[in-house]
């Protein structure tokens, strides 16, 4: 029985297959770990919690919703740093091969325009919440802790997708 080579095809018996290049290493995805490990940890304190005292910690339902946005974020900065964006493929596939080059490059202009606009009007959303020392409902904390979340990460996926337009410009 044959190994398949790197592109598929058949290698010689007892060959083994050429490594696979290493990904380049993005923060994201250590960040993304990191707030998986940390909603592991507070569901699991909260459903110990629950369990041995029937008192629940509803504070951390604060800090867990952070997260979830936050990761939100990281996962649509690490779509659009792989190429794994949401895409309607159905009608781009038909394309001749300049209009689907054209195409993701529309794409990826709107996806900054879209995230742009998002990370000015979180900038300011944060700027409000500063300014007025607003508090969050459940621990009291400035609520521009959880909001300057948003403007900083718009700005991330921006980067990134500027570093994907200049990647397929080359």
């Amino acid at each position: 029985m044959s190994v398949p080579g790197p592109l598929g095809e058949p290698s010689p018996e007892g060959a083994e297959p050429a490594p696979a290049a290493p990904r380049p290493f993005h923060f994201e995805e250590a960040l993304a770990a990191l707030i998986m490990a940390l909603l592991c940890l507070i569901t699991f304190g909260n459903v110990l919690a629950r369990y041995f005292t029937n008192i629940s910690f509803a504070f951390t339902e604060e800090f867990s919703v952070f997260l979830v946005v936050v990761m939100t974020f990281i996962g649509a900065a690490t779509a659009f740093t792989r190429g794994h964006h949401l895409a309607l493929g159905f009608l781009v596939e038909r394309l001749p091969p300049r209009g689907r080059s054209a195409q993701r490059v529309f794409a990826i202009l709107c996806a900054l325009a879209m995230f742009g606009i998002l990370a000015w009007w979180g900038g300011l959303m944060w700027w409000d919440d500063y300014g007025s020392g607003l508090t969050s409902p459940g621990l009291g904390l400035p609520q521009w802790w959880y909001t300057a979340a948003v403007p900083l990460l718009s700005l991330l996926i921006v980067w990134r997708l500027l570093q994907l337009l200049f990647a397929r410009r080359r």
